[in-house]
């Protein structure tokens, strides 16, 4: 095909990807109804190998298809289908704007051991069970990142600042929510990616995908062999360079009529460039003799129906705490957590930590912010890979949106049923902490909000009550250390389960009836 109509069919169909994936990330009221995430997320590369890996789910066998979808027409998928790729050329559109001359790329030689060794580290280290490189360079978790630490915010601030203005007529369509800032070194990785990811691509183009990503590396090897290709039309070709020019993967070789189809990433800006139709985009041809141009080309359910659930149950929660007894000195015993609580469905910390690439989707769609990029709690390599945080939310008992939506495996499907007996760690009291032992004060409020009554009150001095745990039911939801008002130290906490346990279910009393006169 010479048509320059390939460019904008490309144009609008990217667009359409870029605008959904970061819809996924920054939609805070869960609008996707059921079974919204898993086709949308079905063409991710990276977590569908590893769910695949993991799961061997014919539902993860999209890296499958695009395997096959770049052996019939090359890197279309770093095109059509990467949001990190469609977002690099929103960024290398508004260099063009900005100064015409970042718009000429122009023809460069490749990085070839640079970008051939990080493809090699990334799959030996995958090979071996690890997954951190994998989780620093993964397209779709990068992509992922940016949106859920930068875009997010800055959404829920707009909607807040929307949310007071309209309040002022009485009009209340939109609603303020808290926006809660992760811990300042989780910030490094996402913004060393942004500004190197955004500078090459200002400046460069597509030299991050094909120099530094793992998946485009892997991708352009196959696209060796693809059977559709862009070619040059050697007798209208007059060698003038717009073709070169307007290259972002900077692959055409424009003097000798040559294209590295390794790194070309089917945008169609040369054949939309070319005044002579010098360029198509068609069937691969044989040729009968050889030349020095190319011989060798040959998550899911139930957002809508939950969301007004989980914001009542969270929002509920922390009305509540309004109204729980203040204590007037600070906690002095530190909450002693051997391990950090994983996400419910991932089985646990070992398992979860080998498998999640932190895309950060889980943290994005959990409606208590409980979810929480770590620090150190899972050890170096497993920085920004999330850890349930009791300090800034709580686990809703009726909630298992995460468990819907990984791409990767590493948070498993959960029923309700099973997400409610599943124990990620068990609650631990520090006696010496409750203002109750330590300012002879009523509280209870980690009882209260207790959904499984694991955490009780039992009498304790004089008229006081005072918590006492049953960790044969505690779930680990988290619900009594958010709940519990001391500061800095909880006293009480959830210590997470390195693998995690079944819980037994609670015991439920049916009410007695009531003998009346009344004939109804």
């Amino acid at each position: 095909m010479k048509s320059s109509a390939l460019k904008h069919i490309r144009t609008v169909f990217s667009a359409f990807v870029l605008l959904l994936f970061a819809f996924i990330f920054i939609d805070f009221r869960g609008i996707p109804g059921e079974n919204s995430w898993g086709p949308i997320l079905y063409l991710q590369f990276a977590p569908s190998l590893l769910k695949f890996i993991i799961a061997g789910a014919v539902t993860a066998t999209g890296f499958i298809a695009v395997i096959v979808l770049t052996l019939l027409t090359g890197r279309t998928y770093c095109s059509f289908l990467c949001p990190l790729g469609i977002f690099q050329d929103v960024i290398s559109r508004a260099g063009g704007l900005i100064k015409r001359r970042f718009r000429r790329y122009g023809y460069k030689k490749p990085w070839t051991i640079l970008r051939y060794f990080i493809l090699f580290l990334t799959a030996g280290i995958l090979l071996l069970g690890g997954v951190y490189v994998l989780t620093i360079l993964d397209p779709y978790s990068t992509f992922g990142r940016f949106m859920t630490y930068f875009a997010k915010p800055a959404v829920l601030f707009v909607n807040n600042l929307l949310a007071s203005l309209l309040g002022k007529f009485d009009i209340y369509t939109l609603y303020r929510v808290d926006i809660k800032p992760n811990e300042l070194v989780t910030y490094i990785v996402p913004v060393l990616f942004l500004l190197l990811i955004g500078f090459l691509a200002f400046r460069y183009g597509r030299l991050y995908c094909n120099t530094v990503c793992p998946v485009g590396t892997l991708l352009g090897l196959l696209s060796k062999l693809s059977l559709f290709r862009i070619r040059f039309d050697e007798s209208k070709c007059t060698r003038c360079g717009r073709c070169a020019m307007s290259c972002k993967s900077s692959c055409i070789d424009f003097l000798n009529k040559h294209i590295d189809v390794s790194r070309c990433v089917n945008c169609f800006n040369c054949i939309d460039s070319c005044k002579e139709n010098g360029m198509s985009y068609g069937l691969v041809r044989l040729r009968r003799k050889v030349t020095n141009e190319s011989t060798t080309d040959a998550s899911r359910r139930n957002f809508i129906a939950g969301s007004l659930v989980l914001l009542a149950g969270g929002t509920q929660l922390v009305r509540s705490q309004n109204s729980v007894p203040k204590p007037t000195k600070d906690s002095t015993v530190k909450e002693d957590r051997l391990y950090p609580v994983s996400p419910p469905g991932s089985i646990g910390i070992t398992s979860f930590t080998s498998r999640c690439t932190a895309c950060s989707l889980c943290v994005t769609v959990c409606p208590t912010s409980v979810i929480q990029p770590s620090v150190n709690e899972y050890g170096f390599a497993g920085i920004m890979q999330p850890r349930m945080d009791f300090h800034r939310g709580f686990c809703i008992y009726d909630c298992n949106r995460c468990t819907d939506v990984c791409p990767t495996g590493a948070i498993m499907p959960l029923m309700m049923e099973a997400k409610q007996l599943t124990q990620l760690g068990k609650a631990v009291f520090i006696k010496d902490n409750c203002i109750v032992s330590t300012e002879k004060t009523a509280c209870g409020a980690c009882s209260e909000h207790c959904p499984t009554k694991a955490c009780h009150m039992v009498p304790f001095e004089g008229n006081l009550l005072i918590p006492e745990v049953k960790d044969d039911i505690c779930i680990g939801c988290g619900a009594c250390e958010y709940a519990c008002p001391t500061k800095p130290y909880k006293a009480i906490f959830v210590d997470g389960n390195p693998i995690h346990e079944a819980a037994l279910k609670p015991e439920t009393k049916e009410l007695e009836a009531v003998p009346s006169d009344f004939p109804f």
